[in-house]
């Protein structure tokens, strides 16, 4: 289905002193596909997106992105990859369109695509007339919002989406859903990290459940019902199976003692 690859990791393991975040990984994404990374806390999925990106590097193996070593081309590919971190890790003492302009000269947008392109992220995602207002001053949806729109605005062939719908209103998350989905049809990767399970088995081509480090399961919905042996079940029924914490009425029971 996915004859070429975006993201190739090859034995890849990460260690945190005595932790071992990411350990021994071996992870092959299509290049249009939609992947869900899936985990419960904790199980090395937010460093997974780091080390694609080049923020972390891993203690061995190998991370190719896009045809590109990333420990021997970090800056290649940063300019191919859109990131959005969990927390909105924005220059608060800038205004919206300040840190929006310097984002986009870092990525080198002629300035006649970067302002047409600003314009058209601010109105559909509802930010028009307060791009003059200071990041400090936004709620945690627009800072959401600025986010996305800053690894959106050189039009990467990459994108690494931590929670990315994470305090967005109804409306703007369905739009930047079906923004996902139009930019696979133009051969966009993207790879998604969520705990909204919904989400991820709603949008996503196939899911990866991660769990202490290492892929539990991986596959789309029928392939991963298979695993679990939960025939006709949604993804949530399956992560709690695949992850050991499907039983929780005793945990409801001592919670209402």
């Amino acid at each position: 289905m996915y004859p070429q690859s975006a993201v190739e990791l090859r034995n890849v393991t990460k260690r945190y002193n005595e932790l071992v975040a990411v350990n021994n990984l071996n992870l092959s994404i299509g290049k249009g596909e939609i992947f869900g990374l899936l985990g419960p806390n904790g199980s090395g999925k937010s460093t997974t997106l780091k080390m694609l990106v080049g923020l972390v590097q891993p203690d061995s193996g190998d991370v190719n992105v896009l045809g590109l070593d990333v420990l021997k081309q970090p800056v290649e590919v940063k300019r191919l990859v859109g990131y959005v971190p969990e927390s909105a890790n924005i220059y608060e003492f800038l205004t919206g369109i300040e840190y929006l302009d310097f984002i986009a000269d870092v990525y080198e947008v002629p300035p006649e695509e970067k302002k047409q392109r600003i314009t058209e992220y601010l109105k559909a995602l509802q930010l028009e007339g307060r791009e003059g207002d200071m990041i400090n001053s936004y709620s945690d949806g627009m800072k959401k919002k600025i986010s996305l729109i800053s690894a959106f605005v050189h039009k990467p062939k990459l994108l690494l989406l931590d929670e990315p719908l994470n305090a967005l209103d109804p409306r703007s998350a369905r739009i930047v859903k079906d923004f996902l989905h139009s930019l696979k049809a133009q051969g966009v990767t993207t790879i998604m990290s969520t705990h909204v399970l919904e989400i991820a088995e709603a949008i996503c081509d196939r899911i990866g459940i991660m769990y202490q480090g290492s892929i539990l399961a991986l596959g789309n919905m029928d392939e991963l019902r298979r695993t679990a042996s939960l025939p006709n079940s949604g993804l949530e029924d399956i992560f709690l199976k695949l992850t050991g914490t499907e039983d929780l009425r005793a945990v409801v029971e001592e919670l209402t003692r």
